[in-house]
């Protein structure tokens, strides 16, 4: 239990420092960039613009933190019940908001911080109630299921990013953090893992749910850190890659609390979902990072 959660948090401080970065390089590329060049007609990022975002040092650094975090995210989902795993890795959001205040110029309300902290609280809950992870095995029907749901979420988020334009950056951000958990439950169940056997691992639907899923996921996440709050598109994510996983873990996968404790995890798993909803409510509605300049880096 203590390395599964060592693991998550080193993967939560990767993927918050990671947010932030890309959020910086993003916006540096827009400055960059001839104001209408880089949007549809309908005002969101073309994939011109997306593409020279990702080609920014600060983007290809963030890049490399989510991907160690994702290696670290995947122990985690394997040693840890996937509503504490995946809770604790979305609480990235917290090292999201502090860093934002350095590197983005954003200036946190009180009520930003109070939601905050009411999802640190909300971690402590769920690691002491936490009891034993379930099992890794799940009828094959379900890794097809997993595949053509991931397929959906990326293809249908694409779309709606194109029609919606600047409206999309909390859905861009929600349908990212189901990409992204999809990926932990891709994770938990993938076989041909233990033992390592490489002819059942590339014949299963979930390996390739797990690719689309990060691929998809992380284009979506992008997208939705172009065009709104770094804050708000964060905590979308946290509630997108939080609630489904770990429901599914203790639906369908033997995910458990400790005896007599089910009732604190509960309180636990629901403050930090409605602690992350209130970040991208109020980082959308009173944060000051919209108009706030991006300080470029020396020698930029």
């Amino acid at each position: 239990m203590l390395i599964g959660l060592l693991t998550a948090i080193a993967a939560s401080i990767c993927y918050g420092t990671g947010s932030v970065l890309q959020a910086v390089g993003s916006r540096r590329a827009a400055r960059m960039s001839p104001a209408a060049a880089g949007v549809t007609q309908h005002g969101g990022p073309n994939l011109a613009s997306t593409a020279k975002a990702a080609m920014t040092w600060e983007f290809i650094v963030g890049t490399i933190l989510d991907f160690v975090g994702f290696g670290l995210g995947a122990l985690a989902a394997r040693l840890l019940p996937l509503f504490l795993s995946q809770t604790v890795i979305s609480a990235n959001l917290v090292i999201t908001a502090v860093l934002s205040v350095k590197m983005l110029g954003i200036q946190l309300t009180r009520k930003e911080w109070t939601s905050i902290g009411v999802v640190c609280a909300a971690l402590v809950l769920l690691a002491t109630a936490a009891g034993h992870e379930g099992g890794h095995y799940a009828p094959a029907a379900t890794h097809w299921w997993l595949l053509a749901v991931t397929a959906l979420i990326i293809v249908g988020g694409t779309v709606a990013v194109r029609l919606l334009g600047a409206r999309a950056a909390i859905l861009a951000g929600l349908l990212s953090g189901l990409a992204f958990g999809a990926l932990g439950v891709g994770v938990r169940i993938l076989n041909g893992i233990e033992p390592l056997s490489l002819t059942p691992l590339l014949a299963d639907p979930a390996l390739y749910a797990i690719v689309l899923a990060g691929a998809g996921g992380m284009y979506l996440h992008t997208v939705a850190l172009q065009i709104g709050s770094v804050n708000g598109a964060t905590a979308a994510l946290v509630v997108g890659e939080t609630v489904l996983p770990g429901a599914i873990g203790v639906l369908w996968l033997g995910d458990a609390s400790r005896p007599g404790m089910a009732w604190l995890a509960v309180l636990g798993f629901v403050l930090a979902v409605t602690g992350a909803v209130a970040v991208a409510w109020y980082g959308n509605h009173e944060g000051a990072d919209a108009d706030t300049p991006v300080p470029s880096p020396a020698g930029v």
